[in-house]
């Protein structure tokens, strides 16, 4: 009943730029705290970005700067804007909804539901 389905992943050049989009079904996006999280071969999960339901915004170091979280409530859907991408952050990207608080943004195991994923590969 609930779904999330990320789209937008693809092959671009360094430097270059995509938008990752998460759209909800069965669950209000706005009532959740969304968490943007990514995983290469052979590495662990890490957390890129979030937004809380108050439409606060947090990011990882690494992205500070080059990646935008947004949220259009009126579409149910997340996005992430990714500027001048760099081979680090060849990935597959998740979404995942969960309702829990600042301090656990970070933590993948608080989130209830999560996307496929979609790949995102940084190729010259």
């Amino acid at each position: 009943q609930v779904q999330l389905v990320e789209s937008g992943g693809g092959l671009v050049q360094p430097g270059g730029s995509l938008r990752l989009s998460c759209a909800a079904s069965g669950l209000v996006l706005g009532s959740y705290a969304i968490g943007w999280f990514r995983q290469a071969p052979g590495k662990e999960r890490e957390g890129v970005s979030w937004i809380t339901s108050g439409g606060g915004t947090y990011y990882a170091d690494s992205v500070k700067g080059r990646f935008t979280i947004s949220r259009d409530n009126a579409k149910n859907t997340v996005y992430l804007q990714m500027n001048s991408l760099k081979y680090e952050d060849t990935a597959v990207y998740y979404c995942a909804a969960g309702l829990l608080g600042l301090l656990s943004l970070w933590r993948p195991s608080g989130y209830a539901y999560w996307g496929q994923g979609t790949q995102v590969t940084v190729s010259s």
